[in-house]
């Protein structure tokens, strides 16, 4: 009891300081304070002087100095670095050295003799723009209706680069729910069509510092019509169907990310959580998210990139779970769960901690209270030095996030750093400890003059300081005392506060600062001023066209405030003309139009008011004949009351002239000159036929009464005001509403109302008897008397247990009615019990069903919010190494007594516990639990390896799966040959035993291209196979031979005979450039310049020039008896492969970056003049008809 005594005393005193801590005045002695400091992640711009920013106020002024990752840095011996005046800003000049050379960790200490703060790690890096990787890109070949994905893999910049794509002329690449970018940047197709064929896809990286753009080399997509195709080959080859392979079918969705049933991810709270789903499929499928365990933050929630991606901002812990994609199309349906864990880097709960500011002897509290997950530590430092190794004080005593300080004297000054980190960042904030013995002063300027319209209210300043903290009250005039009671309010700051002005509050006033040290006043005043008033508004006008009309504004303001007036014209600025003529209380228009007609306000402004009113113009054509004019009704007059009772009145008036329009209905008001003066409110209504009104009224309000009248134009302008009637004080009629109970903490009930109006409290002297008694007990009511306020605490109650209730409205006449009985509860506390019986039942390898007994009612101490699984894996049973993995919850809101367990690993043990929780928290685990998963089918192998390629052989090597789901009983082996047009050949499959990793396959054909598919099991059957392609290698003699071959007169007139058989136009081709037998090729081809002898070109579906890899280097050199040109040199030729086509020549538009320059051109038209003059080479038969095999 008395620890609690002692902890409750620090509380107000720590309470109390909060409240009145204020700004230490600059002459005064301080200790450092850091006022401006870099972030703590500082990017650089490496063209721009370095400026690391620490500016600090004290006093004395602090010096600084600085550490450089962790070693003090002596500025004054390198001559690039300076410091800006009376700071501890550093300025490096990069002209002479680079920016990357300051790359570091740097700290901040501003030190004087009372203390040293210091400032966060401040990391400075270098923002970075690398170049792309230079690459040539071969052009992409697809059928189409199949999926596609484009890669980007930008280079890795800081920070990083911004992703789009764009074509060679700078236009964004349209996209879709087919077609979009993932979050990598990648491009993805969920199918093809013929219209994706372009040769210009180009990702751009733009990054943001530097303000530069890098481009990836273009993109060729040509996506195939197999019907097209076999219809332009088939009238080359006597309608042969080259393309037997059927059209791509509609198909189901498939994911192609993210990849498997199920994938997890960690956010920081705060931060932006962003996941994707793109999946391909025939048609192109729709994606849509759901939460598993709850709905979306609406207001932080958006969905992007037609809905592929899932984006939640300012994410907090209850965003974490299971968030489920679902991407179908009329073909099927298939679904992704992403599970979502939220971490938290450190953060204040209730604020950095504060300076204090203390008088010799006093006690404080300093408290770094933080919150983080997972739950960071906390460590306090004096003056940059760990609390550990500073020198001790008695009066210190440090627990935990709390430092607690007791009878301090004079020189125990000193700035104390909490930081509070985990791994994932920290906090770290400075707070001063200032022992101080200073008199009082009051830091608002003297004789301020505060001006208020009456009625309204107005706050006066007294910010004061001392140490001890001062005492401030407030006196008017003669200071007959202190101001209080129901006019006044007085703030904790010291400002004095008056709700209502009226006349009778202007003057002079005192603030008053004292503590044991001395006495400070200081002087303001009040003027009330009168409210400025329209007293005749303009009224509603019907005009003759080229007549002439007033509207008239008539102002009733204070003496000593200078009104304006202004017009508008249906809520806009007059029209330039002559014909409008302001005058002070008016405004003329003469010679009247159709375009004056419109509504006019006038508006009226002084410095602390203003006051407005309207009227409408109607214009019409003139008549031989008066019109009817129709304007609102004058005002009601000679308001009289009789029959006068205690609540209720008779009012009778004389109407006005209705104008030509039949009065429509009264409308009476009134106005509490008691309780809300200046202020009218609608009281009732009345026919206009009528002339005598009966009011109820209420008791304890002094009524004036007026009375307006409407006709079909508007109101009238209200009557004169009546005579004040009063009524006399009664007991309330009524008593408090909304009556509620609850706790706020384990041993006390709030019980808390709405209060009566001033209208409602009948009389004065208004307060509150509020009853309560324990509920099932046989008790006495208690009952205490509230005043001025709308709750009241009851201490010392038990936990958690029902209360009746009841709040009487009491005023200086008597009691209200007997109140209605309203329910609470007291105060909730943790449960003390954890659920019992708790077992488990394995439904399948990743699924299990806890049950457990309910926790009894009063075991909970609090509302039921229901129950808590936690649970994790320890190991997978065929590994006896621990599996570490923090702690997965389940919640099972209610009352619920079992709960399923997904997405677990098989073959796995794992450990839980149950836990019930309620409004205050959790309680007590229960013991902790462990069962296991049964075996399900593995994971594909961790790898797969080609080595060792032969003619006829290679090996293959691989590592088991990582989650085995079971004992592995062996490894399936399936492979088959592709051939170049990306055709599968048979399937051959090959069963091996489970302690292999390696297998050599023999008789495999040479120059071959197989694709291998290598999948493990276990007693649950097989998982999903990991592929691998790889090439056997070409017979070396062979290849010579072909070469050799190729150079031969007997066999190039051979292979000339068998190409006529195949293609009329080869036959021709090959006879024509072996004319002459010994003439050199380059003279054979000078022969013929037909342009339909010219080599052919993929965009109009014909041949080329077909090169096989072992001839591409031979590319550049002469045929035997070919000739080379004068200059012994061979030229380059006219390739589409040439790199000035690439951006990579003399003439391209790229630099080496990569990044572009000017606009995308052709080749240059300019050539060398024996460029002209190069000898062209003769495609080889050999190559020719290797490339048409490959095709077909």
């Amino acid at each position: 009891m008395e620890r609690r005594r002692m902890d409750a005393a620090l509380l107000v005193l720590f309470l109390g300081h909060l409240a009145g801590a204020l700004e230490v005045p600059l002459d005064l002695p301080q200790p450092p304070t850091i006022t401006h400091q870099s972030h703590k992640d500082y990017i650089i711009d490496p063209r721009e002087n370095i400026i690391i920013h620490c500016d600090a106020k004290g006093k004395p002024h602090p010096s600084f100095s600085w550490t450089r990752n962790g070693t003090h840095y002596d500025i004054e011996q390198d001559p690039n670095v300076t410091t800006k005046p009376h700071s501890g800003t550093l300025v490096v000049d990069i002209s002479r050295v680079k920016a990357e050379d300051y790359e570091g960790t740097y700290q901040c200490t501003a030190r004087n003799k009372h203390g040293a703060a210091v400032s966060n790690n401040i990391v400075v890096l270098q923002s970075r723009s690398p170049l792309w990787s230079k690459e040539k890109i071969q052009p992409i070949v697809v059928q189409e209706g199949v999926s596609l994905v484009l890669p980007c893999r930008p280079p890795a910049g800081l920070p990083p680069p911004v992703i789009f794509w764009m074509d060679n002329i700078f236009q964004r690449l349209p996209q879709s729910s087919r077609v979009s970018q993932s979050l990598s940047g990648d491009l993805y197709f969920s199918n093809v069509l013929r219209e994706d064929s372009r040769n210009d896809y180009i990702c751009y990286a733009r990054f943001p510092y530097t303000q530069t753009i890098q481009q990836k080399q273009p993109i060729t997509v040509k996506v195939l019509n197999l019907d097209a195709i076999n219809d332009t080959m088939a009238a080359f080859y006597n309608d042969t169907d080259l393309f037997s392979e059927d059209p791509v079918d509609e198909r189901r969705p498939t994911f192609l990310i993210p990849y498997g049933p199920s994938s997890s991810k960690m956010v920081l709270r705060g931060q932006v959580l962003e996941m994707e789903c793109i999946a391909e499929g025939l048609p192109t499928p729709n994606i849509s998210w759901t939460k598993v365990s709850g709905e979306f933050p609406a207001k932080r929630t958006s969905f992007l990139y037609y809905q592929k991606t899932l984006r939640i901002v300012d994410v907090s812990e209850s965003d974490a779970g299971e968030y489920r994609c679902m991407a179908k199309n009329r073909l099927g349906s298939v679904h992704h769960t992403i599970r979502v864990t939220v971490k938290a880097s450190p953060y204040w709960i209730s604020g950095a901690p504060r300076n204090l500011v203390l008088a010799p002897g006093e006690n404080g509290v300093l408290t770094c209270r933080a919150s983080g997950t997972p739950k960071p530590s906390i460590t306090w430092a004096m003056n940059g030095i760990s609390i550990e190794n500073s020198p001790k004080d008695l009066s210190r005593k440090v627990e935990d996030d709390t430092i607690i300080f007791t009878d301090v004297q004079t020189g125990s000054s000193a700035v104390y750093q909490c930081n509070v980190s985990n791994e994932y960042g920290y906090l770290l904030s400075n707070a001063f400890v200032n022992v101080l013995s200073e008199p009082p002063r009051v830091l608002t300027p003297s004789n301020v003059v505060y001006k208020v319209i009456k009625n309204h209210r107005v706050l006066m300043d007294c910010a004061s300081f001392g140490s001890p903290i001062p005492k401030i009250t407030w006196f008017k005039d003669s200071r007959s005392g202190t101001l209080d009671g129901e006019m006044y309010n007085m703030h904790d700051n010291g400002t004095l506060e008056i709700n209502v002005a009226q006349a009778r509050n202007s003057g002079k006033y005192t603030c008053v600062a004292r503590n044991i040290l001395g006495i400070f006043e200081n002087h303001v005043y009040l003027e009330v001023k009168e409210p400025t008033r329209i007293l005749k508004q303009p009224e509603y006008k019907v005009i003759q066209r080229g007549r002439s009309v007033v509207f008239e504004c008539k102002v009733k303001h204070d003496s000593s405030l200078v009104p304006t007036m202004n017009w508008l014209k249906d809520d806009g600025e007059l029209p330039d003309d002559e014909r409008l003529i302001l005058d002070s209380e008016s405004l003329t228009i003469t010679d009247v139009t159709e375009n004056d007609a419109g509504v006019y306000t006038c508006i009226v402004n002084t410095t602390l008011d203003h006051d407005s009113a309207s009227a409408e113009l109607t214009v019409i054509e003139a008549t031989p004949t008066p019109a009817v004019v129709y304007e609102r009704p004058d005002p009601p007059t000679d308001l009289e009351l009789t029959d006068q009772k205690k609540r209720s009145v008779q009012l009778t008036w004389t109407p006005g002239d209705e104008h030509n329009s039949p009065i429509q209905k009264f409308l009476i008001q009134y106005e509490d000159s008691l309780h809300h003066r200046g202020h009218w409110h609608n009281l009732t209504e009345v026919p206009g036929t009528k002339t005598t009104a009966h009011l109820k009224l209420s008791p304890y309000v002094h009524y004036i009464f007026r009375v307006l009248a409407l006709n079909s134009v508007g109101f009238s302008r209200p009557s004169f005001s009546s005579r004040t009637f009063k009524t006399d004080p009664a007991a309330p009629d009524e008593n408090p509403t909304g009556v509620q109970g609850h706790g706020t903490e384990h041993n006390n009930l709030v019980i808390s109302w709405k209060p009566l109006s001033g209208l409602q409290s009948n009389g004065p002297g208004l307060h509150y008897k509020v009853m309560w008694r324990q509920k099932s007990i046989d008790s006495e009511w208690t009952a205490v008397t509230v005043a001025n306020n709308s709750k009241f605490v009851v201490s010392g109650t038990p936990t958690f247990v029902p209360y009746e209730l009841k709040v009487q409205a009491v005023n200086d006449h008597g009691s209200g009615p007997e109140p209605a009985i309203s329910h609470g509860y007291s105060g909730e506390d943790l449960p003390v019990a954890a659920p019992e019986n708790v077992h488990v039942v394995v439904l399948n390898s990743t699924l299990v069903e806890v049950h457990w007994d309910a926790v009894p009612h009063k075991l909970i101490r609090g509302y039921l919010k229901g129950y808590k699984v936690y649970y994790w894996r320890e190991r997978s049973l065929h590994k006896h190494n621990p599996h570490h993995v923090e702690k997965q919850i389940l919640t099972f809101s209610g009352n619920h007594t079992h709960g399923m367990l997904p997405g677990l690993h098989a073959f796995s043990l794992y450990s839980f516990n149950v836990k019930v929780f309620n409004g205050k928290g959790e309680g007590p685990a229960s013991p902790t639990q462990q069962f296991e998963t049964p075996e399900g089918v593995p994971a594909a192998p961790s790898s797969l390896v080609i080595t060792n390629p032969k003619l006829d052989s290679l090996t293959l090597e691989w590592s088991p799966p990582h989650d085995r789901n079971g004992l592995i009983t062996g490894y399936t082996l399936k492979y088959q040959p592709v051939n170049n047009s990306n055709e599968l050949g048979p399937v051959e499959e090959l069963a091996l035993p489970a302690n292999e990793t390696s297998v050599t396959l023999f008789n495999l054909k040479y120059s071959t291209r197989y694709k291998f598919y290598l999948n493990a099991k276990t007693d649950r059957g097989a998982g999903p196979a990991i592929s691998q392609e790889a090439v056997t290698i070409m017979d070396e003699a062979v290849a010579s031979r072909q070469v050799d071959i190729a150079t031969q007169g007997w066999f190039i007139g051979l292979m000339c005979a068998i190409a006529l058989l195949i293609l009329i136009l080869l036959i021709i081709c090959f006879i024509q450039r072996n004319k002459g037998g010994k003439y050199p090729v380059k003279e054979k081809e000078d022969a013929h310049t037909d342009p339909e002898f010219q080599p052919m070109k993929d965009d109009d579906c014909t041949f080329g020039e077909y090169r096989s890899q072992e001839s591409d280097n031979e590319d550049h050199k002469p045929l035997k008896g070919s000739s080379t040109p004068s200059n012994g040199t061979v030229k380059r030729d006219d390739s589409d492969d040439s790199l000035v086509e690439y951006g990579e020549g003399e003439d391209g538009q790229f630099n080496e970056d990569g990044s572009f320059i000017g606009q995308y051109s052709g080749k240059s038209a300019s050539r060398d003049t024996a460029e002209g003059q190069e000898s062209s080479e003769a495609p080889s038969p050999i190559n020719a008809m290797n490339s048409l095999n490959s095709f077909v």
